[in-house]
C-alpha cells in the first residue's frame, strides 16, 4: 500500500452522498454506491480519474441506480453483498462477512449489517480509519428496519461500533439535522449532544456537510447506539430493559416522530 486513499464525497439527489476513493499509486478508482451516475461521472472528470470499481453496500434504488450506466461507460467491476446480489445491477463479485477485498493493497474488510435490507454490508479500510455504512448507521441515526429485525440491526450497530472511536463513518444521507432533533427528544440531559445539535445547525445554516461522522462521536451522542445508558433508560421509562428493548422502542419511536 502507498499513501492513504482519497475520498471524494459528491451530493447526489435530494439528500445522499455518494463517495469515490482514489488509490493514486494504482490508478484505482471505486464508486461506493451510485445514486447519480451523471454527479459521479462529473467528479471523475473533474479529477481525470477512471472508474474501475463500484462497491454497493445495499440494493435500494438511490444507491444502486448509477450502477448499469456506470459499468457500461467504464466496464468496471461492481462489487456488493452476496447475500442480496440477485437485486445488485451489473454484479461481478460477492462479499460476506469477514471477507476482505483487496483495493490496490488498501483491505477492505466487510460487514454484514442487515436490518435496513437483508443483504446490507459495509466496508472497513482498517489501514485509512474509515468505514462506509450506507444506511446501517446514520450521523445520530440508524436506517429504517425495511427489511430486518431489531435484534438484527442492534447486532449490526454492534460490529460498527467495536470499530475504534477514530474511526471515520461515511453514510449516505444528510438527515443529521432531524436526526438531532429527534436524538434530544429521547435523551434530553445529554450534554455532549446537546452541544452538537446545536453545532449541527449552525452547519446546516452555512450550507455545510454534517458527513462525515466518527464511532467516537456517534457513542456519545447517538441514542440508537446508547441503550445501555442510563439518561436514555430513565427518559424511556426503561431502566430494566434488554439493549434490544430499548433500541427497538427508539427505533419506533423515531419511525413515529
Amino acid at each position: 500500500m502507498s499513501g492513504r486513499l482519497e475520498i471524494v464525497q459528491i451530493p447526489c439527489l435530494q439528500d445522499n452522498y455518494g463517495y469515490l476513493i482514489h488509490a493514486a499509486s494504482a490508478g484505482l478508482t471505486a464508486a461506493v454506491d451510485t445514486p447519480d451516475a451523471n454527479a459521479i461521472n462529473d467528479a471523475l472528470k473533474t479529477r481525470g480519474w477512471r472508474l474501475t470499481h463500484i462497491l454497493n453496500t445495499h440494493h435500494h434504488f438511490d444507491h444502486t441506480g448509477g450502477n448499469m450506466s456506470l459499468k457500461g461507460h467504464w466496464g468496471c467491476e461492481v462489487v456488493g453483498p452476496a447475500a442480496d446480489d440477485a437485486r445488485i445491477p451489473g454484479i461481478d463479485t460477492t462479499l460476506a462477512d469477514g471477507d476482505l477485498f483487496d483495493f490496490s493493497g488498501h483491505d477492505a474488510r466487510v460487514f454484514d449489517v442487515p436490518g435496513h435490507t437483508r443483504g446490507h454490508i459495509a466496508y472497513y479500510f482498517a489501514g485509512d480509519d474509515v468505514v462506509f455504512v450506507g444506511d446501517t448507521l446514520f450521523a445520530l441515526g440508524c436506517g429504517r428496519l425495511f427489511e430486518g429485525t431489531p435484534a438484527q440491526m442492534w447486532t449490526s450497530l454492534q460490529k460498527l461500533l467495536a470499530l475504534p472511536d477514530e474511526t471515520i463513518v461515511y453514510c449516505a444521507h444528510e438527515y443529521t439535522e432531524a436526526n438531532a432533533r429527534f436524538a434530544l427528544s429521547v435523551d434530553p440531559q445529554n450534554e455532549a449532544l446537546q452541544s452538537r445539535a446545536a453545532k449541527i445547525s449552525e452547519m446546516r445554516a452555512r450550507g455545510e456537510p454534517t458527513v462525515p461522522t466518527s464511532i467516537g462521536l456517534e457513542r456519545r451522542t447517538n441514542p440508537f447506539v446508547r441503550p445501555e445508558s442510563e439518561s436514555l433508560r430513565r427518559s424511556l421509562d426503561m431502566i430494566d430493559a434488554s439493549n434490544v428493548e430499548v433500541f427497538a422502542e427508539v427505533r419506533a419511536r423515531k419511525d413515529r416522530f
